[in-house]
């Protein structure tokens, strides 16, 4: 990756602004409009405020993480020696979006990317009535629960296993349909599902159990019905060093304690 135009974005915390000036001094770097690759200074959450902010301008380059946050599950480690050497060895992992088509009770349609999961939450005390439909066939005419979600592979350890979803190793091209909290049916603990699965979620009775859809950290509010697919017109890519190899941290935490 030699000779490719980088630059470099911050978290605007302390350890990454100071580590980011550090960076700063040593090379010369393009701004993120014009960039080749981009190396990220922050956590997870803002790794993925880094890769929304590709998927939005259409403007997708690899990126390569250091982590200056809290767990950096999506990063690695923070080194500011031999950088042009970590990114000559850098191994890429895909990883692909979903895209959320959120249609609310007025009929305003929102269409948003989530790289972990698509959510629905229920608003009020009351419980959401969805109905589950998986490509054009209804599969749970009823889900009563606080709420449902949609998770990629990347993001299956993150609300999806607080949810007590299935961890589903980077490049098993499968989803998790994860129910949250759910009080009927009693026993469904959810589906795993092919990535090419059209998913829908029909809000029941939205007047009285109104319900929010978040894609990964942007919510709508009110929504009617949530239609779920993957968007391989704009897979991302992530560099890591080979020894922070993304799929072998999935599948290990499977065994974390």
């Amino acid at each position: 990756m030699i000779g490719l135009r980088r630059a470099l974005v911050a978290s605007p915390t302390n350890p990454a602004e100071t580590a980011a000036h550090e960076l700063l001094a040593s090379s010369d770097w393009a701004s993120p409009d014009e960039a080749e690759l981009i190396v990220a200074l922050g956590g997870d959450g803002f790794m993925l405020q880094t890769l929304h902010w590709m998927l939005e301008r259409r403007r997708i380059v690899p990126v390569f993480g250091m982590n200056l946050g809290t767990i950096g599950f999506l990063m690695n480690e923070w080194r500011p020696d031999s950088l042009d050497q970590r990114l000559e060895r850098a191994r890429p992992f895909r990883v692909t979006p979903l895209v959320m088509t959120a249609t609310c009770v007025d009929g305003e349609q929102h269409v948003l990317p989530a790289i972990n999961e698509v959510s629905l939450l229920r608003e009020t005390r009351q419980t959401a009535k969805l109905e589950v439909t998986v490509n054009d066939r209804v599969v749970l005419p009823e889900l009563v629960c606080d709420g449902v979600l949609v998770a990629t592979p990347a993001g299956s350890t993150a609300y999806n296993l607080s949810a007590h979803g299935p961890i589903l190793p980077l490049g098993s091209q499968m989803l998790a349909l994860t129910p949250i909290s759910p009080f009927r049916p009693r026993r469904w603990r959810g589906a795993i599902l092919p990535e090419r699965t059209r998913i829908s979620l029909k809000v029941l009775d939205p007047a009285k159990r109104p319900v929010s859809a978040v894609a990964d950290q942007r919510e709508v509010r009110d929504v009617a019905r949530v239609d779920i697919e993957i968007d391989h017109n704009r897979d991302l890519t992530l560099l890591f060093d080979p020894e922070h190899a993304l799929d072998e941290r999935i599948t290990m935490e499977q065994f974390a304690s």
